[in-house]
């Protein structure tokens, strides 16, 4: 694979590229649901194929292929260039590239068990276990499970003499159970959190050992009360903040947003450079750390799509805005010295973009448990899990839901509530911090489904936290 990326390499610098780099690529998905008692879809896809990546009379220009053979990669490299003198008769400037130094590396992600290797029929038999699991409680009409399997392999090559090779497994699982009545009906979730790990990732005996919690909470959440209007006192678990996390600073943060290079489409950022190191995003204990190298991050690649190391950096230290992802080509506009490993594309066929790195809301320097924390809370909501969410085009003002919810009070969970959402303004909420608990209770949840570009691209990344409180949050019931 090396000697043809390098082919493509050479052809689009014979062309008259003043810059080149070719990504080959594998991928490979299964995703496995599972409705009540039968199975409610399984699909199975493969790709393979090569992209092309030039820059010629200062434009970019893009082309790739199914077939990689010679000739095929020497004619998307032809191909691309031929883009990029078409698209330099209208570029308003010249694209400009900060330096990356030239690696020669390897990346390979954990994996224990190859996930594709497991029998579909045992990956199916444990998803159905667990639905019927969950339907044997009283008050459960309906389960849902499924299973998320990826891979890919890279061999990456560009003209500046990097040669790069990555395989990457991402596994994650999870199940819904849904309780219904004559009036209305109300489901709780569970997952095993995705991770670049192999099948080991599949922790079948924490999926069964929660299914009984899971199913209980479904029917209490059927027969909870709804919340009113007003301020109150959050705390939120890692499930919930990753979600948070993910829209109000991850997307605010990649620099082509804050650069208004995605107005057209996914919307701008409040989050701009002339408030880079000045901007209070959140209080003195809220640190943000873009985390590329973290243990089974989903956004841990070894290197990015256009061969930059992966890197870790603040994205916000004791609450002031310090830092964006960025692109080798975005970096240069407010003067960074080195892009950061955050440009990814989510096939062979699509060219890289700024993504989302891990970002991770780091924990507590303090010994704090959940308990603690819930103890020191008169009166407020506890929220877990993932729900309903809703922002704005400059990722500032926000509402979102959750899985379950929880009253406080006296320091006590006193019953669960439904219908909670909370609304902000985004550094408000993040200013509004005032308690995380400590790294005992740091969870890496992640985001499979991260939509971006036009056409748009699909990607994966990690957002980890601890449980962490925030004061004075308005809360409205869904309506």
């Amino acid at each position: 694979m090396v000697d043809l990326a390098q082919k493509a390499v050479e052809t689009a610098l014979s062309r008259g590229a003043t810059y080149a780099d070719a990504r080959i690529c594998r991928y490979r998905e299964q995703d496995l649901h599972t409705e009540d008692e039968r199975v409610a879809g399984i699909g199975d896809s493969e790709s393979f194929g090569v992209g092309v990546r030039v820059i010629a009379q200062g434009a970019w220009g893009f082309a790739a292929s199914a077939t990689v053979t010679s000739e095929a990669v020497q004619a998307a490299a032809a191909q691309a260039v031929a883009i990029a003198r078409a698209s330099a008769r209208v570029a308003s400037k010249p694209v400009e590239l900060v330096p990356e130094p030239p690696r020669q590396s390897e990346f390979i992600g954990s994996c224990e068990v190859d996930p594709f290797a497991v029998p579909v029929e045992d990956k199916v038999g444990l998803l159905l276990e667990l639905n019927r699991m969950l339907l044997s409680h009283a008050g459960i009409s309906k389960a849902h499970a499924h299973m998320t399997l990826r891979s890919f392999t890279r061999t990456f090559v560009n003209s500046d003499g990097s040669v790069l090779s990555s395989r990457i497994y991402t596994c994650g699982a999870g199940y819904t159970a849904t309780a219904v009545d004559e009036h209305d009906s109300r489901s709780r979730s569970f997952e095993v959190p995705p991770m670049t790990r192999g099948y080991e990732n599949i922790d079948a005996a924490r999926l069964r050992e929660n299914t009984t919690r899971v199913a209980e909470q479904a029917v209490e959440h059927l027969k909870a009360p709804t919340i009113e209007d007003g301020r109150t006192t959050l705390i939120l678990d890692p499930h919930n903040l990753a979600l948070t996390i993910h829209e109000s600073v991850g997307h605010a943060t990649e620099l082509d947003r804050a650069l208004g290079m995605e107005e057209s489409l996914a919307g701008s950022s409040f989050a701009t450079p002339d408030k880079l190191n000045k901007l209070q995003y959140g209080s003195p204990i809220v640190n943000f750390v873009a985390y590329n190298t973290l243990e089974h991050g989903l956004a841990t690649w070894g290197f990015d799509d256009e061969g930059v190391e992966c890197q870790t950096w603040h994205i916000v230290q004791d609450g002031v805005f310090r830092g964006y992802g960025a692109s080798r080509e975005v970096a240069g506009a407010i003067g960074l010295p080195r892009a950061n490993g955050t440009c990814r594309a989510d096939s062979w066929a699509s060219i890289p973009i700024v993504r989302q790195p891990n970002l991770c809301l780091m924990p507590g320097t303090e010994p704090l448990s959940l308990e603690e924390l819930i103890s020191d809370t008169d009166d407020g909501i506890y929220i877990e899990g993932m729900g309903s969410f809703s922002i704005d085009q400059k990722r500032l003002n926000f509402q979102f839901g959750g899985d379950a919810f929880w009253r406080i009070k006296s320091g006590r969970l006193a019953g669960m509530l439904k219908n909670v959402t909370y609304q902000s303004i985004t550094p408000e909420f993040w200013n509004s911090c005032d308690a995380i608990c400590d790294e005992r209770f740091w969870v890496k949840n992640g985001v499979l489904n991260c939509g971006k570009g036009d056409p748009g691209q699909v990607a994966q990344m990690t957002h980890a936290a601890a449980p962490a409180r925030f004061r004075n949050v308005t809360v409205r019931p869904a309506r």
